[in-house]
């Protein structure tokens, strides 16, 4: 699977290695829910890392679309609440 994050890059998971994604996208959600701006910034940057992590960078010049897009770790509430749904970045 190919994750992008918005302003960071993209990155291969193994199927394998989504649940870490899904635990940290349950803080986003949370984050979402409650309208804590601090606090969807800091699981934004968790999510993002947590996808660092787990993938492998795609490098720049290679092509290649994505399964999922997640916001950055700088989207504001605004942005993350027309962005996502109810579910957070990762669908599941």
């Amino acid at each position: 699977m190919i994750i992008r994050v918005l302003g960071v890059g993209q990155f291969r998971l193994a199927d394998g290695d989504m649940g870490v994604v899904e635990a940290a996208d349950d803080a986003v959600e949370a984050a979402l829910a409650a309208g804590d701006e601090a606090a969807l910034q800091s699981a934004l940057t968790g999510l993002a890392q947590a996808i660092a992590r787990a993938g492998t960078p795609l490098a720049v010049d290679e092509f290649t679309g994505s399964d999922l897009v997640v916001p950055g770790p700088d989207t504001t509430l605004e942005e993350a609440s027309a962005l996502l749904g109810e579910d957070g970045a990762i669908p599941g």
